[in-house]
């Protein structure tokens, strides 16, 4: 690593939502929606945008202060981190949704899919423009996985998972040019169910994320993880589907270790993808101290050299208290500086 250089920090994406802006206690108690949760909102709706965009100000401002490179609009607007996107789109019903298991194995009411998958328009252009009119540093923003999308709808018009995939992955695709024509510096994929389910993943998943982020002139990240902490409270000690995203054009990769103490020998089957480290854990509102964040960036070391980290929290910190939160980017900055320094 270069002399004063050190290893940047990022959220993943979500930071936590602030109760006067949402029903906290509600978003706990039911698995994250799929489908539109507009009565997790305790603002009225005329005044909704307005209220999302002041909360968006305070997510800004609290990246910038503990001193992060890499600035997201913490998806406040938010219910879930890919339900905004998806029932965006023209070709589902959302007023009479139909069911899919859950990574957790449970029904949850889906987008049902009655025609051809399409936007109508770019959907997260406008949260961009709105961050970076307030920060001048890197800009970061997330949109749901085509695979992921597709293992979160009932399917009635296509009749072949590979199709609904790479309809999705057309979707995405359109959104991430217009993200990247409208300024943004980095997009980043979730495709958590890649993790829940390797095998459709391998069958057809690959090629619709390809499909979606191959070939584009901009730095893409996709994101791979165990599900929210909060939800999902069990963490194997290694992937199941991780090196086969070496496959993909994607620049950088968002993994999470700090929960599941992940073995990190797989970091050198995705040479030379710059890793989005995940050292921060979730599962607690404990705040780390800044040493053991710079040791669970120091295990890469030997798998991927600082110069290829970035050191970020394990997931969304969407369920966390908003003072642990922000009490654990504090630490990660602090020990990403640490672990920089040697």
């Amino acid at each position: 690593m270069p002399e004063n250089a050190r290893i940047p920090t990022s959220l993943v994406g979500s930071y936590a939502q602030p109760d006067w802006l949402i029903d906290r206690e509600k978003l706990r108690g039911r698995f994250p929606p799929r489908v539109r949760a507009r009565e997790l909102w305790r603002i009225d709706p005329r005044w909704l945008e307005e209220a999302q965009d002041d909360a968006t100000r305070v997510a800004i401002a609290d990246q910038e202060r503990a001193g992060l490179d890499v600035i997201t609009d913490g998806e406040l607007r938010r219910e879930s981190y890919s339900n905004r996107f998806a029932t965006a789109l023209d070709g589902v019903d959302i007023d009479n949704p139909g069911s899919a298991l859950d990574r957790s194995g449970h029904p949850n009411p889906v987008p049902r899919v009655v025609g051809p998958i399409s936007r109508r328009h770019p959907v997260e252009v406008r949260d961009l423009e709105f961050l970076r009119a307030h920060t001048s540093r890197t800009t970061k923003m997330t949109v749901p996985g085509p695979f992921t999308m597709s293992q979160q709808a009932q399917d009635e018009h296509y009749g072949a998972p590979g199709e609904l995939a790479l309809a999705y992955a057309e979707a995405v695709r359109g959104e991430i040019l217009d993200l990247f024509a409208g300024g943004a510096d980095i997009v980043q994929v979730d495709e958590p169910y890649m993790q829940a389910r390797p095998e459709a993943a391998r069958e057809y998943g690959l090629a619709a994320l390809r499909h979606a982020t191959d070939g584009i002139d901009g730095t893409v990240a996709v994101h791979i993880c165990f599900g929210y902490a909060a939800i999902i409270h069990e963490r194997p000690s290694g992937y199941s589907f991780l090196p086969e995203l070496e496959a993909t054009e994607c620049e950088q990769v968002s993994i999470e270790t700090a929960q599941s103490g992940l073995e990190l020998e797989v970091l050198e089957s995705l040479s030379p993808k710059r890793i989005i480290l995940g050292v921060l854990d979730l599962s607690t509102d404990e705040v780390e101290t800044p040493a053991t964040v710079a040791e669970r960036i120091r295990r890469a070391f030997p798998h991927a050299g600082p110069d290829r980290l970035v050191a970020a929290p394990d997931c969304g910190m969407k369920y966390l208290p908003r003072a642990a939160a922000y009490g654990k980017l504090e630490a990660l900055v602090e020990g990403a500086r640490i672990a920089s320094a040697g």
